[in-house]
Order: C-alpha cells, then sequence, then structure tokens
C-alpha cells in the first residue's frame, strides 16, 4: 500500500544517520533519479541515466578541450578593483575575495593558448562560479586581449561561455566591455580567422548580446539557458505569451540563432573537426592569394 511504501530517499537520509558520509549521492535536477557523485564526475559530470548536463569548472573544461599539458595561461594576473566602492548589496571586494577562494580563479575567465590534435588555438573559458562570471572590466580586458593575440599570430579563436551577464558592482565600466570585446572580434574577423562560441549553460544578458553571439560557429550544449533578459521581463515587455522552453539550445537551434547542440562527450571531437576545416578553408584561400 502507498502509505506503507518505504521512500527511496529516506533510505539515503538514515544511511547518513547511519554514519555513511554525507555528499556521496545527488539528486538529478534532470530526471530525479538518485547518482553517486564519484560516477557523475567519471561521466564528465552527465546523468548517467538522463544525460543532465551539470556545470563544469574552467579546469575541467580546459582538460577537455585541449591536448593534455599543452594550456598556457596569458594575463592571470590581472585583478579586478573596486573603483566604484561599491556597496549595495554587498561590499565589491569581499566579494571578490570570497570567489577567489571558492574558486582558486583570480578572475571569471581564463585564457591562454593550447593545443588541440595538434591546432594550435587561443582559448577562453568562463567559469559560473566566480560571481555567476558576470563580465567586469578584467573579463572584457582579459577576452579582448586574448582576442588581439589571436589577431597577431593569426590563430583561431575559442571562447567558452557561461555568465549571468554584466556585473553591476562596476557599472557603466561593465557595459564598456561589450564594445570593446566586440571591436577586437571585428579585426578578427576582418582578417578571416575563425572564431568558435560554445555556449554553456547559463549564457544571459550582455555576454549574449557581445562577444558570445559573434562566432562564426556557436555551438551549444543540451538544455543549455541562453538569452538576454528572463522570461518575466519579456513577457511584461512584450505583452505575450511565450513558447515553451523558448530560451534553450534546442529551442535556439530551431531558429537558426544556433548552429549545432553537441553533447559534452562529443565536443571535443566536433570542436576538432572545426578548427581542421577552418584550417584547410584558410590555407585553400592563402593558396588562391598567392596566386
Amino acid at each position: 500500500m502507498p502509505l506503507f511504501k518505504k521512500n527511496r530517499y529516506s533510505t539515503l537520509r538514515g544511511a547518513a544517520r547511519r554514519g555513511i558520509p554525507a555528499g556521496l549521492w545527488l539528486k538529478c535536477k534532470g530526471c530525479d533519479g538518485v547518482i553517486y557523485r564519484s560516477r557523475l564526475e567519471e561521466n564528465l559530470q552527465l546523468c548517467p541515466e538522463c544525460g543532465y548536463h551539470y556545470p563544469l569548472t574552467a579546469q575541467q573544461r580546459i582538460e577537455l578541450l585541449t591536448d593534455k599539458g599543452s594550456f598556457t595561461e596569458m594575463d592571470g594576473d590581472l585583478d579586478s578593483v573596486d573603483v566604484l566602492d561599491f556597496a549595495g548589496t554587498g561590499i565589491y571586494s569581499e566579494k571578490l575575495k570570497a570567489s577567489k577562494k571558492k574558486t582558486g580563479m583570480t578572475e571569471a575567465v581564463i585564457c591562454g593558448t593550447a593545443v588541440l590534435d595538434e591546432q594550435r588555438l587561443a582559448l577562453g573559458v568562463m567559469d559560473f562560479r566566480f560571481l555567476g562570471a558576470s563580465m567586469g572590466s578584467v573579463v572584457g580586458e582579459k577576452i579582448t586581449r586574448l582576442t588581439e593575440f589571436a589577431s597577431e599570430n593569426r590563430l583561431p579563436l575559442v571562447i567558452v561561455t557561461a555568465s549571468g551577464g554584466a556585473r553591476m558592482y562596476e557599472g557603466m565600466l561593465s557595459l564598456m566591455q561589450m564594445a570593446k570585446t566586440s571591436g577586437a572580434l571585428a579585426v578578427h574577423a576582418e582578417l578571416g580567422l575563425p572564431y568558435i562560441v560554445v555556449m554553456t549553460h547559463p549564457t544571459t544578458a550582455g555576454v549574449t548580446a557581445s562577444f558570445a553571439s559573434l562566432g562564426d560557429v556557436i555551438v551549444a550544449e543540451p538544455g543549455a539557458l541562453i538569452g538576454f533578459a528572463g522570461p518575466r521581463v519579456i513577457k511584461q515587455t512584450t505583452q505575450s505569451e511565450l513558447p515553451p522552453g523558448f530560451q534553450t539550445a534546442e529551442f535556439l537551434m530551431e531558429h537558426g540563432f544556433i548552429d549545432r547542440v553537441v553533447p559534452r562527450p562529443e565536443l571535443r571531437r566536433e570542436l576538432s573537426l572545426l578548427l581542421a576545416y577552418f584550417s584547410g578553408a584558410l590555407h585553400c584561400e592563402n593558396a588562391a592569394a598567392a596566386v
């Protein structure tokens, strides 16, 4: 009878009371199943039952998308400064310190050069754990410098995005990064160099409205939330009913904003193939120009 049916989650709570260490299991956000954390870690942070994509850290993402030991970081010593002495919803300088301690990073993005299947590239990876990967002055500066380095050295550029948008603690200075990063990417595009964007959950607001949407090819992980404003704001502004799942990667691919939705286990191979394709196209173009 339902009244006497044992709940499977009560068993987990009982196990914890019997001295089994906490945190061994978690309830999947996708299928409500119970997953061993160790199994999740072994499976690229994917639910083994439903494939729900849990976030990766920037370091894990770099390891996934580059050849072992090939990544060399650039501008890792750049630090954000509380120029506005912001104390609206907490002291900004204290939040920066807490994020650095939590993540082991100096900012919300790691930039550098790497090799993937013998193909050299410039790579930037955002990490949502650091203040929601919000785009402040340093994030914008690091991405701009990375793009300029890729242009000067004629390298393909790959940026993995995950962000809640502009960093409100820096006011107008954070919004200026949208134009700065976009300007650097315009020069990169004029040189005929490839720029690939990998959108992960979530990619929103000012990042979506700038460098995240300017890729020659834009791919996204399954189920990623991608958009500018939230559903409630959009509904109030447009005064219209919104279709279900309209800000998911799958919906946006159907409507032409994203080129491909690529599951995480296939992402490395997909990126390698794209780089090889663009490299071949560049060789053909250079050969034609020489003739």
